[in-house]
């Protein structure tokens, strides 16, 4: 194997073959192809993209590099996947959500990626929880509760969770094709029936137009039912954040208000979007009416609340011990008018300057930190009003709240807020 010749093939646009594509991923899941070239070749696809076969054929390589789970109960095993957002929890509420629902949710899921959150380390500002355990627990752990959220073990997906690290360092995170591979490779290698995809689009995601989050979205679809998943997308709305939460300890606290009954109306909303959607997909419910209705109903009863305290329990954490959260400061806004726009990338950027993200591969996270949003866009605000609050103890107070108070644009004219849901595909 030439890495070295793939690498310039791909920078100068040509099609790899299946074998070359093959030959890399196995050599870089055995360390015989180093961080730097797979780094490089990241790079290469990032600026030169890969056809729809190439695509196919890294993903099938990627899940090839590990062992596929299987299950073998009466009931379908599913999973929902986010492109990732600021603020966007819905993973944790959803899971259990649809466990108490007939199927069975084995979710492999992820750390921050850039400006983004992610679900493993919100999870892990649970006192106990264990994301890193072995696919027998995780087996386990499903099979006893229906659901888990943990992190993909060494032998699931290898050279994904190696390459997922090295993009978010290396500014190759907003690769369609690299996306693709990445998502799906864990996902078809959990085993699963049905998957749904929440695709992001705007200032808080990694598509930042319409049209490429709708590229990304039919690229997941085509790619997951190619390979015998059921799969089907949402392309919804991250020019401003989901719910009022965004960091590690206060989303988990939001998370656990959904499955109260008492979460902001977006988070909720999306969770029943995806989840009944899901559940028609998987065959367990016949139209998303009825579908809806059972996950609320699970809600109101407390299931869905009880089964996230049970999933937490079995992977060592207690749900209801209560997470520190930092020091609060308050955000004003320096003029009047309405809220035309928010940079939620910056809002990202600034939990990341608190610690509440990494910089580099190895950072250390510090959970207690993070954002309480407090406007939308369409609010009239007026000049003095708390915009924000900005829980941090460290001396990059100021910065971070400097960051929150520009993410803000403010007109004396009126906009409509924009649509939580915007397509399917």
């Amino acid at each position: 194997m030439n890495v070295a010749q793939i690498i310039a093939d791909k920078r100068d646009g040509k099609t790899l073959s299946e074998s070359d594509i093959e030959s890399l991923v196995s050599g870089y899941a055995k360390d015989q192809v180093p961080d730097y070239q797979m780094a490089a070749f990241s790079m290469a696809v990032y600026f030169q993209g890969m056809t729809p076969e190439e695509t196919a054929i890294f993903t099938r390589c990627m899940v090839d590099s590990g062992e596929r789970m299987k299950w073998p109960g009466p009931k379908p095993a599913v999973d929902k996947h986010s492109t990732g957002g600021i603020g966007d929890k819905i993973s944790i509420p959803l899971a259990p959500l649809l466990a108490c629902c007939g199927v069975i949710v084995p979710m492999i899921s992820g750390r921050g990626l850039g400006a983004t959150g992610g679900t493993l380390d919100k999870l892990e500002s649970i006192d106990g929880y264990r994301t890193e355990i072995s696919n027998d627990e995780f087996r386990s752990i499903v099979n006893w509760n229906g659901c888990s959220i943990a992190s993909a073990s060494a032998s699931l997906a290898p050279a994904d969770k190696r390459l997922y690290a090295l993009r978010d360092v290396t500014a190759t995170v907003p690769s369609i094709p690299l996306i693709t591979a990445s998502i799906l490779s864990k996902k078809v290698a959990e085993g699963i029936d049905a998957l749904i995809l929440d695709v992001k689009w705007g200032s808080g995601a990694f598509m930042k137009t319409l049209e490429e989050a709708r590229d990304l979205a039919r690229s997941l679809v085509t790619v997951g039912n190619q390979m015998g998943v059921k799969t089907s997308a949402v392309i919804t709305d991250m020019n401003q954040p989901l719910g009022k939460m965004i960091g590690n300890a206060i989303e988990i606290d939001e998370s656990v208000d959904v499955l109260d009954g008492n979460g902001p109306r977006d988070v909720t909303e999306l969770t029943l979007e995806l989840g009944s959607r899901l559940l028609v997909t998987a065959g367990v419910q016949n139209d998303r009416a009825s579908a809806r209705a059972e996950l609320q109903r699970r809600i109101d009863t407390g299931e869905a609340l009880t089964k996230l305290e049970e999933m937490v329990k079995s992977q060592g954490g207690d749900l209801n011990r209560k997470r520190f959260v930092a020091g609060r400061h308050a955000v004003e806004s320096v003029e009047s008018g309405f809220v035309t726009r928010i940079n939620a990338e910056r809002l990202g950027l600034a939990v990341i300057e608190m610690g509440g993200g990494r910089k580099q591969i190895g950072d250390k996270i510090d959970p207690s930190t993070g954002i309480e949003f407090l406007v939308r866009i369409g609010d009239r605000i007026e000049k003095g009003q708390p915009i924000a609050n900005v829980f941090c103890n460290s001396g990059a107070t100021n910065y971070a709240m400097e960051l929150v108070g520009g993410s803000v644009g403010v007109s004396d004219s009126h906009v409509d807020p924009p649509s939580l849901i915007v397509e399917t595909v």
